[in-house]
């Protein structure tokens, strides 16, 4: 796994997050096009991190003037992809090499298609971005 690289503006907000929330995340992804901040948090802190009925990441939110979305990270890669695609459950999660490449392809009910690809494909992206910044993968696939 390559090296996650942290940009200036992404440690100020991790800065912030973790003063208003007390969960230091593990990463954060600035969405400017869609106007909202990914947080990557570990295993077990999501619960702390969005607070009782979400009053933790409002915070957040009125301080940054974004939304948020909170992801619990997971070394188990299966688990990370279903936790990004949250709440939409997935079905099946295939891992393939085709040549150097490497493609996940995730399997969704019709019904649900829609929410796992988003309005423009905005929700597509984030998994990709974020899959491919703390696992070696090429593109995602939806199914």
């Amino acid at each position: 796994m390559a090296e996650l690289r942290i940009t200036a503006e992404e440690m100020r907000y991790i800065s912030l997050f973790e003063t208003l929330t007390g969960v230091t995340p593990k990463d954060c992804f600035v969405d400017e096009e869609n106007g909202r901040l990914i947080y990557v948090v570990r295993k077990g802190m999501a619960g702390l991190a969005i607070g009782r009925g979400g009053s933790t990441v409002e915070r957040v939110r009125k301080a940054t003037g974004m939304n948020v979305e909170i992801v619990e990270h997971s070394d188990n890669m299966g688990e990370f992809i279903q936790n990004l695609f949250m709440p939409v459950k997935l079905k099946k999660i295939r891992d393939v090499k085709r040549g150097s490449k490497r493609i996940i392809y995730v399997e969704v009910s019709p019904t649900d298609k829609g929410i796992a690809i988003g309005k423009n494909g905005r929700n597509i992206q984030k998994v990709k971005h974020i899959l491919r910044r703390h696992y070696p993968v090429d593109d995602v696939v939806v199914v």
